[in-house]
């Protein structure tokens, strides 16, 4: 059965302990996993007698959120904070389109949320502790929680975060080192529990994902082939002192040089000689999907469609859009399923498989196809 292979892979994610462990029990009545749609009325216009009248400003936030969830034939979405309103394309082909668009989500967390039942069926019942989103960002002005996935978009999306939310008037005015050193944007694992239960209940929540294999090369390409002072001298030296025989002085001194199959090797073996990284480990530990309901997925093949449509839905800047640039070695290809098939081929069959094997669910959740013929 493919879950007894997958079940021999090493799992460290944290176990939910007491209160003192800092986990973060939700109550039953706010359980972050539950479907929005049975607690919500079918008209959010419906005025229940003799209950007081919620505030403008939290309607219409709540209804941008519940936009994603079930968005009916047609709408006007009050923006955030103001008395503009947002109004869905005419029944044409853009209405299409945006219907598409959305149909496309619906169809994701279904899928996602199927192989979460199938796999993780305990995942649900756990507590969610600080380490389970201590990957997302927060927004608080348009009230949106990213996930963040390294190679998959990030580093433009949280150029976009700090654009949203007023710490620069444009994307590409925003460096490499001030997206990833700075501390503009605060993660959600910083807010005290009762801050971080309020956004994951509160808050639109999204993540971008990527083909897991190529998702991996592109991590080994930016990591291992262009010089780096933190991957070279932790990954690369440990790397070639375990699985390169006769390794020279120099490729031990500076840990460059790596090659892919050594890396592989490294990846799949149980017994590491030095720990996991987040550019390379799987989707369903960084963001823990099975634990925290998302209500958006992007797929970075279809980036700038999804990302746009997201955009609209939180009702951004009409002139902010996701940036096309290519954050590093701005010069070279971006990753591409020929180019990942060409690294992979330095595999043997036994090594692709294993590597399948160790990125099935991200495979199965995201709805990913078996990209080779030969693996099972």
């Amino acid at each position: 059965m493919k879950l007894n292979i997958r079940a021999q892979q090493p799992h460290t994610d944290l176990q939910p302990g007491t209160s003192q462990d800092g986990d973060l029990k939700v109550p039953s009545s706010d359980r972050v996993t539950r479907d929005l749609s049975t607690r919500v009325p079918r008209s959010l216009h419906l005025q229940v007698p003799d209950q007081p009248r919620p505030h403008p400003k939290r309607l219409r936030q709540r209804r941008r959120r519940l936009l994603i969830k079930k968005m009916p034939a047609a709408v006007a979405i009050g923006t955030n904070g103001s008395s503009e309103t947002f109004l869905r394309p005419g029944p044409r082909a853009l209405d299409s389109h945006w219907v598409s668009l959305h149909r496309s989500q619906q169809e994701r967390k279904r899928v996602m949320r199927e192989a979460c039942a199938k796999y993780r069926a305990s995942s649900s019942r756990r507590a969610i502790t600080p380490r389970h989103v201590s990957r997302i960002f927060v927004e608080d002005r348009h009230r949106v929680l990213y996930c963040e996935v390294p190679k998959a978009g990030c580093s433009n999306w949280k150029r976009v975060l700090m654009v949203l939310a007023g710490l620069a008037s444009s994307t590409a005015d925003i460096q490499h080192n001030t997206v990833h050193y700075g501390s503009a944007l605060r993660r959600l694992d910083t807010f005290d529990r009762q801050g971080i239960l309020h956004r994951l209940s509160t808050y639109t929540k999204m993540l971008f994902v990527r083909e897991p294999f190529e998702r991996l090369v592109s991590a080994f390409r930016d990591k291992f082939e262009h010089p780096n002072s933190y991957y070279h001298p932790v990954f690369g030296k440990a790397i070639l002192a375990r699985y390169r025989a006769n390794a020279s002085r120099e490729a031990l001194r500076t840990g460059s040089g790596v090659r892919f199959p050594e890396f592989v090797q490294y990846l799949l073996d149980v017994h590491r000689p030095v720990g996991m990284d987040i550019h390379w480990d799987h989707v369903s530990r960084l963001c823990s999907p099975c634990l925290i309901d998302y209500d958006f997925v992007g797929k970075f093949e279809s980036m700038e469609v999804d990302a746009n449509f997201f955009l609209r839905l939180i009702h951004a800047p009409r002139n902010l859009t996701f940036p096309r640039f290519k954050d590093r070695h701005s010069q070279e290809a971006r990753t591409t399923a020929r180019i990942t098939h060409r690294y992979f081929a330095q595999l043997s069959a036994l090594q692709r498989q294993r590597a399948y094997d160790f990125y099935y669910m991200d495979y199965l959740m995201f709805n990913y196809s078996r990209p080779f013929a030969d693996l099972h």
